[in-house]
């Protein structure tokens, strides 16, 4: 697998998040500029841009403004990958700061049912992520 919030993982995490039908209509009218990356480092690594809920590009961070810029450590972001995180789980990693929001509105975003809920539907098709060779970024 490559590494984590690389260009081939951007591009497998699109792929991913566009094949999740229920995913893509729940933000159909979402519109959004997404950055992943760690706590420590000074920029997000990876960038999604979304339109109407379906992802449009996926790529390495280039200084793109971002509406939200999530961070976590990359044992936590492989923790999630691997066992989910359900509402609960969110609202707790953020309450202990093993989540963090260097862009965007967190508590806005959670008592949003129509965003809470695809929010962490998005946290669950990360699972599904492996390198995408056909298109580079």
């Amino acid at each position: 697998m490559s590494e984590l919030f690389s260009p081939e993982w951007m591009c497998a995490y699109q792929a991913a998040w566009n094949a999740d039908v229920a995913l893509v209509n729940a933000l159909a009218g979402f519109n959004s500029v997404i950055g992943y990356g760690f706590p420590d480092e000074p920029k997000p690594r990876g960038v999604l841009t979304v339109v109407q809920g379906q992802v449009m590009t996926a790529e390495k961070y280039t200084g793109q403004s971002l509406n939200w810029d999530l961070r976590a450590t990359p044992q936590q972001w492989q923790r999630w990958m691997q066992q989910g995180i359900d509402m609960m789980g969110l609202s707790l990693a953020y309450l202990i700061g093993k989540l963090k929001f260097k862009v965007g509105d967190y508590q806005a975003m959670i008592k949003n049912p129509l965003m809470a809920a695809p929010f962490v539907r998005s946290f669950a098709v990360m699972h599904q992520c492996e390198p995408c060779k056909q298109l580079a970024l």
